[in-house]
């Protein structure tokens, strides 16, 4: 007879910022009982997966950092892939997580257990645990969205996705063809173009884009951050401050928009591209702001050169050597990479999630992902969500939201305690009435009634927080208990008259 497992304190899912950040505020609140689960041999998440050429930040690295772990020695003002990579391994070395973490583990399934009042959660390949609190820190941008293109299983040559980059193979004199030219596009095509023979970008729509103003740290500069820290959390303010002021012209004061971006995008490509009929099909058809604004002050440039050809027609099949557009026209390819981004909008799938009397979660989200504060949801006890929906930004730092999050959950776990109760649960009329404030105040800003990943195939916009991260901030720390119901140690029979015990005290 197999043994039934312990229940743990907390588990937590992924060991990206979200999952490491939520480990260390685990600990530093006294809490040690808590295992990380990691699908693959090593912490890092998007950041480990993402490794293509010229994979880096868009992020200042002082802001795109934790609060509580600054790093002095930061190279350069936009970090590498590798070197953010490097940091969160740091971070799970410094702060003693690693024998928290269960490498190799991917989860298939959690169901609540009214029962037993904890997570039953289910492993790929076999093998089960149970945790009394369920966090998930999985993110937005870790599962690769492929292209449904007729014929693409059909390609002779080597074929892959951006984030999970072939580096045997060597592009050096082939016929490249790159499918999308979102973020990740944005930065690997300039970094193999002069190194291919040929290379052919297909792009469905043009992007914005605005100068990356990179350069790499003084060995001064670095000395002062390193020994008068107060100069580090300053420099951090300042940059924190400058990209807080941007979510002006992206929720509010749309004018602010073209001015701040419209006009020196427009700036830079006639000052990088010539070729007047190359600039209209680099131009985007839609107002800025409306799609991701991408940094780069090197691709527009790459797009001129002469073995780079820019590829507007939609594509009608892949072949086994090459893409045929619909004009009819083939366009010969050794090697095929798909920039397609990643399925945004499918919040943990394709991980099964149960919660109170076996309600899927994807149940409840078939008209849309929402959570209370992108957390919670109702019918799913002890269960919280790290960059769940409506908590993506389009102008600032996620790992300063992720830490907004991260607070919350441990404060609703102590809560938890203090009140001896078995469950936390957010209620159903407090999680409805956020929604729909998030939902309309979406429509007035400037993602409103175009497409793009931010929005799923319903046209709702499940990604996006509308407003400042100051304001989310605020409201995670000041949400009354009332919102929430605690269910006591004591079974109650029959379970939902849980939700008449309630606590209005305030935090």
């Amino acid at each position: 007879m197999q043994d039934t497992p312990p229940i743990h304190g907390t588990l937590i899912i992924g060991t990206g910022f979200a999952g490491i950040g939520m480990a260390v505020a685990l600990q530093r609140s006294g809490r040690h009982d808590f295992v990380l689960l990691e699908r693959a041999a090593d912490v890092g998440g998007v950041w480990r997966d993402n490794t293509y050429p010229g994979a880096a930040c868009d992020v200042p690295s002082h802001l795109y950092s934790f609060s509580f772990a600054p790093n002095p020695e930061w190279s350069r003002v936009f970090a590498t892939q590798a070197e953010i990579h490097a940091y969160l391994r740091d971070c799970a070395e410094r702060f003693g997580l690693r024998p928290h973490i269960r490498f190799q583990s991917e989860v298939s399934a959690a169901r609540w257990d009214e029962a037993e009042g904890c997570w039953q959660v289910t492993l790929v390949g076999g093998g089960s645990l149970r945790a009394r609190v369920l966090v998930t820190g999985m993110g937005q941008l870790s599962r690769p969205a492929l292209p449904r293109i007729p014929g693409l299983a059909d390609f002779h040559g080597p074929c892959f996705h951006s984030a999970q980059w072939d580096h045997g193979c060597d592009l050096r004199g082939k016929r490249v063809a790159v499918i999308g030219t979102g973020a990740s596009a944005i930065q690997f095509v300039p970094a193999i173009a002069p190194d291919v023979a040929q290379l052919h970008v297909f792009q469905r729509s043009a992007a914005y884009l605005l100068p990356r103003p990179d350069r790499a740290y003084r060995p001064w500069e670095k000395a002062l951050f390193r020994h008068v820290p107060a100069a580090m959390k300053l420099h951090r303010a300042w940059v924190y401050l400058s990209y807080e002021s941007r979510a002006l012209a992206f929720t509010r004061l749309h004018s602010l928009m073209t001015l701040a971006g419209g006009l020196p995008f427009r700036r830079m490509l006639k000052r990088q591209v010539a070729d007047p009929a190359l600039r209209q099909r680099l131009t985007p058809d839609y107002p800025i702001g409306c799609k991701r604004i991408l940094l780069s002050s090197e691709y527009l440039t790459t797009m001129a050169r002469p073995n780079v050809s820019l590829v507007t027609t939609g594509i009608r099949r892949i072949t086994p050597d090459g893409v045929e557009t619909e004009d009819g026209r083939h366009h010969a390819a050794d090697v095929l990479v798909l920039g397609t981004g990643f399925a945004a909008t499918e919040f943990l799938a394709p991980m099964d999630v149960r919660g109170r009397d076996g309600i899927a979660l994807g149940q409840v989200w078939s008209q849309g992902a929402k959570a209370h504060l992108g957390m919670t949801v109702p019918g799913f006890p002890n269960f919280f969500m790290l960059y769940g929906p409506n908590t993506n930004l389009g102008h600032n730092s996620i790992v300063y939201m992720l830490e907004s999050q991260i607070a919350h959950v441990v404060r609703c776990i102590d809560q938890l305690d203090q009140q001896g109760a078995r469950s936390i649960e957010v209620d159903a009329q407090r999680h409805d009435a956020h929604n729909a404030r998030i939902q309309a105040r979406l429509k007035r800003t400037v993602w409103h009634g175009c497409t793009s990943w931010y929005v799923d195939a319903k046209g709702h916009n499940s990604t996006n927080w509308p407003g400042f991260t100051l304001s989310y901030r605020w409201l995670t720390r000041r949400q009354d208990w009332g919102a929430y119901h605690f269910q006591p140690i004591t079974p109650v029979t029959p379970t939902h008259t849980s939700r008449t015990n309630r606590t209005t005290t305030t935090p």
